[in-house]
């Protein structure tokens, strides 16, 4: 069967306004002065999106801040979207009731993010003061209003050491899934390269221990843009291998299969690759990371 006849899942970028500045944002600063969607211009999309998607995501910039945004919701629900998901840094949820009209509005799951166990660091990453204890009270929030909340962690020079703290706070916090991401130079994320992206070498036994955690407390443990060759024993971890087939609808431009384009033109494989047994299904790292760093890192694991 084509990949398209397959398409379930639509992520809509609402925008790139957002109430976190982050240091590694993969939009970076420039994209803000676009502005957010209209309203009707939303609704157009989500009628497009309808004819072969099942679940939707709104994401942004922040799409929280939107006056529009229960609105949008109710308007998705209409269109028998089965699964509506809020991709969001998780601060407007500190309000348990705008917690509830989200809910009322029908949507159903949460992808939120945190990246520090503590307010310094996490408030120094997203250049928000504040952000930290905001996020955790609307993660508590949604729990206590019995919502499914998947958390995703951008893993960052300033952080990657205290990934095991990170799962730990996630654990503690009752969050059914986490995901540890590998940043993307691009954007802010870029310009800040140099304090912003790691060594995966250095990475790794923080990662896995992190794992270990999710794993001992029975979680959902994923990662993502990390090769296999980094990964043995947590293979089961690789979130590319079971992302849906997903259609983005950008601000200007729509790709139609986020996974052909990310592999074609955001990641790369390195001259021994072919060598590897995970050749045919690892994605590789993305492109920017060996572009700077080279592929000594990168060993083939024996067939």
């Amino acid at each position: 069967m084509a990949r398209e006849a397959q398409m379930k899942k639509a992520d809509i970028k609402t925008g790139f306004l957002c109430n976190n500045n982050c240091r590694f944002c993969v939009q970076g600063d420039e994209k803000k002065k676009y502005g957010n969607r209209s309203t009707p211009e939303i609704k157009k999309i989500l009628k497009e999106a309808a004819r072969d998607c099942q679940t939707i995501v709104f994401t942004g910039g922040e799409p929280t801040i939107r006056g529009d945004i229960v609105e949008l919701i109710k308007y998705a629900k209409g269109l028998k979207f089965k699964t509506i998901q809020i991709q969001s840094n998780g601060r407007m949820f500190a309000s348990r009731d705008f917690c509830q009209k989200i809910i009322k509005a029908d949507a159903n799951e949460f992808a939120l993010a945190l990246h520090g166990h503590i307010p310094q660091l996490h408030d120094y990453l997203t250049g928000s003061p504040g952000s930290f204890q905001q996020t955790c009270l609307g993660i508590k929030n949604l729990k206590s209003l019995g919502q499914p909340i998947l958390m995703n962690t951008v893993v960052v020079k300033s952080n990657y050491r205290h990934l095991p703290e990170i799962a730990k706070l996630l654990v503690g916090l009752e969050v059914e899934q986490f995901q540890f991401a590998f940043v993307h130079a691009l954007g802010s994320a870029w310009q800040n390269f140099d304090s912003a992206v790691p060594r995966l070498s250095l990475v790794i036994p923080y990662l896995k221990k992190a794992l270990n955690i999710g794993r001992h407390f029975k979680k959902k443990v994923m990662t993502e843009a990390i090769p296999y060759c980094f990964l043995a024993g947590y293979e089961d971890c690789v979130s590319e291998k079971i992302m849906p087939p997903m259609k983005i609808f950008e601000l200007d431009y729509v790709i139609s299969d986020f996974t052909e384009a990310r592999v074609k033109k955001g990641k790369l494989k390195g001259p021994n690759c072919p060598k590897c047994k995970y050749f045919k299904i690892c994605e590789g790292p993305w492109k920017e990371y060996p572009q700077k760093f080279g592929w000594e890192e990168f060993v083939p694991v024996a067939k």
